[in-house]
């Protein structure tokens, strides 16, 4: 997703619980629940103490059965309904839900990954390219454009297309969609790609669909009603609304061979090799009817009722699994899910594995856990879940049901080092919330993670204490991470905004006027420090790593009062950790860019320094033209397209703005840019609208594949 709870870097995903959700539900919310832990709006009940997990511990322990299953996630689920249902990403879920009346119911850096040279299966013959920009070298992630440096594959509009590179024209295409999703919407649905060989595995985000929430449980018991009333579907029948993936065939025109489809919303994939792991967060198949004139709390005794008499089936996500026309439904065993020591019993986590290398997907040989999650990092042999839980819940002494203490992220770790299932390794949670999986990073067997934790207030509104930033080293310790070392203090009264790793450097961007960078010794992982920090104007988004001693920061710049007037990259000097600085800053008045909340789109080339990113300019407003205003005159530059830079030395300097041709259909608007890449000295961008081929140092146009 894009939102990134409106700030550069963060991510929001559907299904995500957090306290400031919690705080904007206000008093109803709570009303529902203070019979059961006397909550406040400011202190809410939000999980179920499993007493069959060892207290205090990260550990994930499986079910025994499926009737031990079921008694877990009913209480874990009764501890969290409200008067409307379960509070889930900013709405109730109790879509589908019908009004009644309830009378009578129950109460140091280095060239970054994605930045380098690749090599495709053609070895020597196959031209130098630019990979996705990635965040660990050899993990890929998906995006909306891939290529092996003879094709280019791109996905849009529900249509896989394969672009000949060195022919410049399209190869091939396939319609993705099918009767199971309106062709209208499918258009519209977000997708991105991994790449294997003569496979292509395409993700489909159907979150819009996922998030109106599947069939009532059951019926409330309402007098007068009609027998049966609201009754939910056969979860057999009722057809499965979540992320779908496709398997392609890219060796001749492009056809489908297999597709997935499961319950629940896509949080992030990962691949190593041909193995691709698949991160999806499923929610129990219910929702609850608004029922009118009725207390808060016998609205909550309903709700329970409800989930007292909804089976298993409705917590298990689906999977449904279609080769060759014909369609199979695996079940997911009761025995291979594990839950950790508090839960709520509103999402479910579920890790799916793919060989993209075979001719068919299979069930994904699921590994399913009773938590929630957000945020995906890899570094291959390992794969972290992390849970941003600013609602995170400390349980009372002989307490079933858990309160809310300080915000934390909790992280579950999983070994991915072989291609088979992945398997739980340890656990653990720092203080406060990640902003992206830039903030986390292994190294010599250390996870470090970059948080901030949020200023606190009390009833009255006055703030108690002010926000602030930490990096916490955690290393395993049988199946625990345990902390080993801190450094907090950083940027208070601001936020984090970036953060990059680099072996055993650090580097952090707090803002909220200004902004400073930190430079952090990681070297010791007992003793991390902050060695230096520069405060500039602005705030860098995403940090990356140049070669040598430079790092480059796209984001904002802005007054000295905080206030962004568009964009900035900025070329540091961070060789001397007590010391960095700026070398070079290129600005761009009421300019924004994707890559400032999605590396994806930033594009280095280390070859010849070309530095591309999407633009979008406010019509007519003048950029400073580089690093020297002096030498490079100011001119009003496009409003939609992708700015190219050359980072040399200690200077960043323009060469020129691409645009892609309007189009036919509105003409005067072009589709925005979204991505660019390298293949050899052919620079190619890629928009809605098409691909155009320009050459990579004069920008001379070589050719415009359109799309439509």
């Amino acid at each position: 997703m894009v939102d990134r709870n409106h700030n550069p870097g963060t991510r929001v995903q559907a299904g995500m619980t957090s306290l400031l959700h919690l705080r904007v539900a206000g008093v109803a919310f709570c009303a529902g629940l203070a019979s059961l832990a006397g909550c406040t709006a400011a202190d809410q009940t939000v999980g179920f103490v499993d007493k069959g997990v060892p207290a205090g511990s990260f550990q994930l322990v499986g079910f025994n059965s499926c009737d031990e299953a079921l008694s877990g996630l009913r209480a874990a689920a009764k501890s969290i309904v409200g008067p409307y249902g379960f509070w889930s990403g900013g709405m109730y879920a109790m879509e589908g839900g019908v009004q009644r009346d309830l009378a009578g119911a129950p109460g140091a850096p280095q060239a970054a990954a994605g930045a380098d040279s690749a090599k495709g299966a053609g070895g020597a013959s196959t031209p130098n390219y630019s990979g996705t920009n990635t965040h660990e070298a050899g993990v890929d992630e998906p995006d909306l454009v891939k290529t092996d440096g003879r094709r280019i594959v791109t996905v849009s509009g529900g249509i896989l297309r394969v672009v000949d590179a060195a022919n410049r024209d399209l190869a091939g295409f396939v319609d993705l969609a099918d009767s199971s999703t309106p062709k209208d919407l499918f258009r519209y649905t977000p997708a991105d790609l991994l790449l294997s060989g003569d496979h292509a595995l395409v993700l489909l985000r159907q979150e819009y669909l996922a998030n109106r929430g599947g069939p009532v449980a059951e019926d409330v018991a309402v007098p007068g009603a009609a027998p049966g009333g609201v009754v939910g579907a056969d979860p057999q029948v009722a057809p499965i609304l979540g992320p779908r993936l496709i398997l392609v065939d890219l060796s001749g025109q492009p056809s489908v061979l297999s597709s997935v489809q499961v319950d629940g919303g896509l949080i992030d994939a990962r691949q190593v090799g041909s193995t691709a792991r698949v991160v999806i967060r499923s929610y129990p198949r219910m929702t609850f009817p608004y029922v009118q004139k009725a207390t808060d709390a016998q609205r909550v005794k309903a709700n329970q009722s409800i989930i007292d008499r909804a089976p298993i089936d409705r917590w298990l996500p689906r999977i449904e699994v279609t080769t060759g026309g014909t369609t199979q439904r695996p079940q997911i065993g009761c025995d291979a899910i594990s839950r950790p020591a508090v839960y709520t019993g509103t999402n479910l986590l579920t890790v799916l594995s793919f060989d993209l290398g075979e001719s068919a997907l299979g069930d994904g040989r699921p590994t399913t856990l009773v938590a929630d999650g957000d945020t995906v990092y890899s570094n291959g042999p390992s794969l972290y879940v992390s849970s941003d839980q600013r609602w995170r819940a400390v349980p009372e002494a002989g307490a079933d049901v858990a309160r809310p203490a300080e915000a934390r992220t909790e992280i579950y770790k999983f070994d991915t080092s072989t291609a088979k299932r992945p398997t739980f390794v340890a656990g653990g949670s720092v203080p406060g919330f990640v902003i992206n999986q830039y903030a986390m990073s292994e190294w010599d067997g250390k996870l470090r993670v970059a948080t901030t934790m949020d200023a606190t207030w009390n009833a009255q509104g006055k703030q108690q204490v002010a926000s602030q930033s930490g990096v916490y080293v955690l290393s395993q310790s049988g199946k625990s991470l345990r902390q080993v070392g801190k450094v907090e203090g950083l940027g208070k009264g601001e936020r984090i905004y970036a953060v990059r790793f680099a072996g055993p450097v650090g580097y952090v961007v707090t803002f909220r006027q200004t902004d400073p960078l930190y430079t952090l010794d990681l070297g010791d992982p007992a003793k991390p420090r902050v060695r230096g920090e520069l405060k500039i104007p602005g705030y860098s988004a995403y940090l990356h790593p140049a070669g040598g001693a430079r790092l480059i920061g796209v984001g904002q710049d802005a007054t000295d009062q905080g206030r962004v007037t568009g964009t900035q990259i900025s070329l540091f000097d961070v060789g001397d950790l007590d010391k960095p600085s700026r070398l070079a800053q290129y600005k761009l008045s009421g300019a924004n860019s994707e890559a400032e909340f999605d590396p994806h789109a930033f594009l280095y080339w280390p070859e010849d320094g070309l530095l591309v990113v999407p633009l979008q300019v406010n019509s007519g407003v003048p950029g400073s033209g580089g690093s020297d205003p002096a030498t490079i005159p100011q001119k009003v530059m496009p409003s939609i397209g992708a700015l190219v830079l050359r980072v040399t030395g200690a200077s960043i300097y323009e060469v020129g703005f691409i645009r892609h041709p309007d189009s036919f259909t509105n003409p005067g608007y072009s589709s925005p840019i979204r991505r660019s890449l390298i293949i050899d000295q052919t620079l190619w961008t890629v928009s809605d609208g098409g691909l155009m081929a320009t050459d990579s140092r004069s920008l001379v146009n070589l050719a415009w594949i359109p799309f439509n």
